[in-house]
């Protein structure tokens, strides 16, 4: 990408309605942080010196716009009272409630008001913190939020579900969900976090009075990143959601950028969101694509390149965290490559 247009202004025109002058590249790289210190991921999810130092490490080599500062798909249900199980090597977590049955919300749930107090948030705080006072206005400061849907799949034990329908989700538990996001979103923006990214990786197929439900769920949060001067990232993970929900999300009013998962077979389905115009569109990519085992061809990177010169997007992503053995090289050819 031979622009250089500095990040920040570009978050500031995208919050204005100007479209960039080119895309933020913000890939999602935080769990690779781990691998720099030699530490199992469980270690380094509450080590905030670790993070912090292997974060700016990582900055050194990585030629993008941002730092992940902390990306967990756990976080907030932790903070709620939720169960880490760690495998033997303490890189794998899964989520555990006690006094809970499925479908349910599980008792002795901490108030959404009082999400900073519980689990890693705090942590996560002290790390955009630090890293906005080492690497000052550099880079954009990223973080990530769970969104409706997923928290409430996990709250309720239905993450992992297939073919989950909203009627599936009890709406106690997405009342719920909703109510922690704004809460959140405030403390990470407060810290310092320019860029926040909404993950979505349950997402039911949605009617269109369902749609407009979810999008007034999420649009507290959003209306509180931006009033930071922050930029708000819906981020839907999955190709099927994608495909699933791509007319009715196109038909809703958003304030955010929303990046939906694209890869080599599912550029056109990805590519319809431009519609969305030149400050709404992103693609989020396939992070295994960027495993150091990946079997990245030509294709993929010449698939974005048409998708970037022909749809605009206002942010290239990762529809997740990249492994923890991402190749960082890799990341930067794909994107040097980008005219």
């Amino acid at each position: 990408m031979a622009d250089h247009a500095a990040p920040l202004p570009i978050v500031r025109g995208l919050l204005q309605g100007n479209a960039p002058p080119r895309p933020l590249f913000l890939p999602i790289v935080f769990a690779h942080g781990a691998r720099v210190e030699n530490l199992p991921l469980r270690s380094f999810l509450t080590n905030a010196t670790k993070i912090s130092n292997s974060l700016r490490q990582i900055r050194s080599h990585l030629k993008t716009d941002g730092v992940t500062c902390y990306f967990d798909p756990f976080l907030e249900a932790e903070a709620l009272g939720g169960t880490l199980q760690w495998d033997a090597e303490g890189q794998r977590p899964s989520l555990r409630w006690t006094r809970a049955v499925k479908g349910e919300l599980p008792q002795g749930l901490r108030a959404p008001e009082d999400i900073t107090k519980g689990g890693r948030v705090g942590i996560a705080l002290d790390v955009i913190r630090r890293l906005k006072a080492m690497l000052r206005e550099s880079c954009l400061l990223m973080a990530g939020i769970t969104a409706p849907f997923t928290l409430a799949a996990q709250l309720a034990q239905l993450d992992g579900v297939g073919d989950l329908r909203q009627q599936d989700i009890p709406p106690s538990a997405l009342d719920l969900a909703a109510a922690v996001m704004p809460t959140l979103a405030t403390a990470l923006v407060e810290a310092g976090a320019s860029v926040i990214f909404l993950r979505e990786d349950v997402l039911p197929a949605l009617s269109e009075e369902e749609a407009a439900d979810w999008a007034s769920r999420l649009a507290p949060a959003v209306n509180i990143i931006r009033f930071y001067q922050a930029l708000p990232v819906l981020l839907l993970t999955r190709r099927d959601s994608v495909a699933a929900n791509r007319d009715v999300i196109l038909r809703q009013q958003w304030d955010c950028v929303v990046c939906p998962f694209a890869d080599g077979s599912g550029w056109e389905n990805a590519a319809r969101y431009a519609e969305l115009g030149a400050t709404r569109f992103g693609v989020a990519l396939p992070p295994e694509a960027f495993d150091a085992t990946s079997a990245l061809g030509p294709e993929f990177s010449e698939s974005l390149s048409r998708v970037v010169a022909e749809g605009h997007p206002a942010v290239v992503t990762t529809a997740g965290d990249v492994p923890s053995a991402a190749d960082v090289e890799r990341l930067n050819g794909l994107w040097q490559k980008i005219p």
